[in-house]
């Protein structure tokens, strides 16, 4: 049975395939990929969509995979066997809070609302200095270029300073996710603001 990697990456995406087929190859890509560079992979625990096929990858190269669901969904998402780590959770707020603490960093594929919602919270908490993790925005055929429109537009509007307000490392290619990842690992990305600086825009 693989041994636990020391370096582990949580992967956010559609438990859909989505239209474009790209979506899928970039799933497949980046979990084959996490096996070849030894790097664990961390996700949701189904064996749908987009989720199914990186977790799928990750294990036919011989990679190590942690799920993580909650129990309401096992059924509906349908549990992907052969994972090294399944930890069932009672809701999603553990669900999330437990990727966390297991991931060294995260990164995010095409995805409908929950993705969105996980991409967004890891944001906020690098922006509150909750956490300097690896952030990435796996832009695949450009599927998120609304959301950096809407970054740049919360920018004009004046509901932060700059684009380096919202911690995101944004790449095009599935290839690429890795690299960045061991690139922010190695710079130890400091907190955005100090408690003091944080207190006094509260």
């Amino acid at each position: 049975m693989n041994t636990q990697p020391k370096r582990k990456l949580c992967v956010y995406c559609g438990s859909s395939h989505g239209e474009n087929p790209a979506y899928a190859e970039a799933a497949r890509t980046l979990g084959r990929l996490l096996a070849e560079k030894d790097i664990g992979l961390v996700y949701g625990g189904g064996s749908l969509g987009l989720m199914g096929e990186v977790a799928k990858a990750c294990l036919s190269a011989g990679g190590y995979v942690i799920g993580v669901i909650p129990e309401f969904l096992v059924r509906k998402e349908i549990l992907l066997e052969g994972v090294q780590e399944l930890v069932v959770t009672a809701n999603m707020h553990q669900r999330k809070m437990t990727m966390f603490e297991k991931a060294d960093g995260f990164c995010a594929l095409p995805g409908g609302i929950g993705t969105l919602e996980e991409l967004v919270e890891m944001a906020t908490w690098l922006q509150l200095g909750q956490h300097v993790k690896p952030l990435i925005l796996a832009n695949i055929d450009g599927y998120w270029d609304p959301l950096l429109q809407l970054f740049e537009h919360m920018r004009q509007q004046g509901f932060f300073k700059s684009s380096t307000e919202v911690h995101l490392d944004q790449v095009r290619r599935a290839e690429e996710v890795i690299p960045m990842f061991e690139k922010r690992l190695k710079t130890k990305r400091q907190p955005l603001w100090t408690p003091e600086e944080l207190e006094r825009r509260m």
